[in-house]
């Protein structure tokens, strides 16, 4: 079936009177980079050039005449050669201009075709193996354009045949969700839920954002971009509850349901009434020694130690054991532990040897001092550091900043705040959403840089979009807990194989170059 497309193709080819090693003689046409199939792409595409970041390929998104209309290129060396080509937004690459090719032909069989190298007609195509894969809309089946992907890869390459179909299918049930029904089906649950007087509600869509007046005059613009965080988060994993604090203070819970067949989600804000039975969270720590605070790097251990110790702490950080060596390191941590005082903490103890390891627990069993310890996550708690854990009457696991999105634009606020002259710098709504969707590997600390960048080139008026820093502009999505997930597994793997692949791909049941595959989409360091 293949072939004979191939080969029906090339005979059409011949009669629009084109010859194999013709110059393509390409033409640029207006084309809409905002119309309603570049919209419902976008994350698709997104998603996918994050996925791809680094090999020789490309994503081009056509309309029903193979039109280019939107253009992704993974790596510089298939850009280059795109552009050697004149391939660029608004180009028509109709089986008519340059014969047999991923796009135009796909448009006219309304069906997937793979064209390998030497398939294409024009010679000037035939390093690149392409799949193209019409795009149809659900609710009218008219041909709404083509998704195709490919470049400079061996012709039995297979990947971009199930990842153009996996995109299209996105792609097509966003064009679903953003056809009037769905748009009605968000505008009457709204307002189903504001009927109520007084009711704080906002309906959070695909490009439509919803606002009951209660609302409106509760939320500020910092306050927006949380309710689109956690809007994001649903869409995400289905409905939650998230309790928040808004800019002016007050403890709201936001209540996030997901509107059926509309990709909305509809928010209820109720304000939370604090209770008799409301403790102190430092009192509570402090009632349960030893305390160990488990968090990934950034992710504010420190700064969770420090606060729930209270003034006057003592601080070890087993990251000086290097500089100070062990003997002069055990030294300072047998005098803390064996004299009276207030609190001391232990920093890192992810790092510590068995040897220094066994020291710290039995200074920690005996000591009349309270004690905090703090520590990355990982299999090293249940081995070599089981020990302590075992010793601690209290643990405090910190959430990762890219799984309470939520928080982000309240602490980008609250830095920013601490770095310049009240009043004087504000950031945006669009620059809170932007900073919202960003994956924060470095967490909390990360975050901090970050507004630290701006604060330095930004000291009055708005910060927009633009003004941050290059790395941290663009719109990265939701993760999925499943890619979270599947990148905690491979980090492990590598961390247990010392960082050698080979070893860590045998663990993980999978070639190396699978591994590196997704080391690359999951942005694996």
């Amino acid at each position: 079936m293949q072939q004979a497309e191939i080969t029906s193709s090339w005979a059409r080819s011949r009669l629009h009177g084109l010859g194999e090693d013709s110059e393509p003689s390409l033409m640029s046409e207006d084309v809409d980079p905002e119309g309603g199939l570049a919209r419902a792409a976008g994350r698709a595409l997104r998603q996918a050039a994050a996925e791809l970041d680094g090999s020789p390929v490309a994503l081009v998104l056509a309309d029903h005449a193979a039109r280019v209309v939107d253009l992704r290129c993974a790596d510089a060396t298939i850009r280059g050669a795109l552009d050697e080509l004149g391939i660029g937004p608004g180009v028509r690459l109709g089986e008519d201009v340059i014969g047999t090719n991923a796009l135009g032909t796909p448009v006219e069989i309304r069906q997937g075709l793979l064209v390998r190298g030497r398939e294409h007609y024009s010679a000037a195509f035939r390093d690149f193996t392409c799949y193209g894969h019409p795009i149809f809309h659900p609710v009218t089946r008219r041909l709404e354009g083509v998704l195709g992907i490919g470049g400079l890869i061996d012709e039995d390459d297979r990947l971009p045949v199930p990842l153009a179909r996996r995109m299209v299918r996105d792609i097509e049930d966003r064009l679903q969700t953003r056809s009037p029904r769905a748009q009605t089906r968000l505008m009457s649950a709204f307002q189903a839920a504001s009927a109520r007087r007084g009711r704080c509600v906002v309906v959070v869509g695909d490009g439509v954002v919803l606002a009951s007046p209660s609302a409106l005059d509760l939320l500020e613009a910092p306050d927006h971009a949380t309710v689109r965080a956690c809007a994001d988060g649903v869409r995400a994993g289905g409905e939650r509850s998230v309790p928040i604090t808004l800019t002016s203070g007050r403890r709201v819970r936001l209540i996030c349901t997901p509107v059926e067949r509309a990709d909305g989600v509809l928010i209820d804000i109720v304000t939370e009434k604090p209770t008799a039975a409301t403790v102190s969270v430092i009192g509570h720590r402090r009632a349960r020694w030893p305390l160990i605070v488990v968090g990934e790097p950034g992710s504010g251990r420190t700064t969770d130690a420090r606060r729930t110790a209270g003034p006057g702490a003592t601080t070890l950080d087993a990251t000086d054991v290097v500089l100070r060596g062990e003997s002069a390191w055990a030294g300072d941590l047998r005098a803390a532990l064996n004299s009276d005082g207030p609190v001391v903490i232990v920093e890192n103890i992810d790092l510590l040897s068995e040897r220094m390891t066994a020291l710290l627990t039995r200074l920690v069993r005996t000591t009349p001092r309270p004690v905090v310890l703090t520590s990355t996550p990982g299999d090293h708690l249940d081995d070599v550091h089981a020990p302590l854990l075992a010793l601690c009457n209290d643990r405090r696991d910190l959430i990762p900043l890219r799984r309470r999105r939520h928080e982000i634009p309240r602490l980008a606020e609250q830095f920013m705040a601490e770095l310049s002259a009240p009043g004087r710098v504000r950031l945006t709504a669009e620059t809170l959403r932007v900073l919202a969707a960003q994956p924060w590997r470095g967490n909390i600390a990360e975050l901090r840089r970050v507004v630290e960048a701006v604060a330095g080139v930004r000291t009055a008026g708005d910060v927009i979009p633009s003004d941050l820093p290059a790395s941290h502009r663009g719109g990265h999505g939701v993760v999925s807990p499943l890619r979270e997930a599947e990148r905690d597994v491979i980090v492990a793997a590598l961390e247990a194989a010392g960082g050698n692949k080979l070893r860590a791909a045998r663990a993980l049941g999978i070639s190396r170059s699978t591994l590196y595959n997704r080391i690359r989409a999951l942005r694996i360091a």
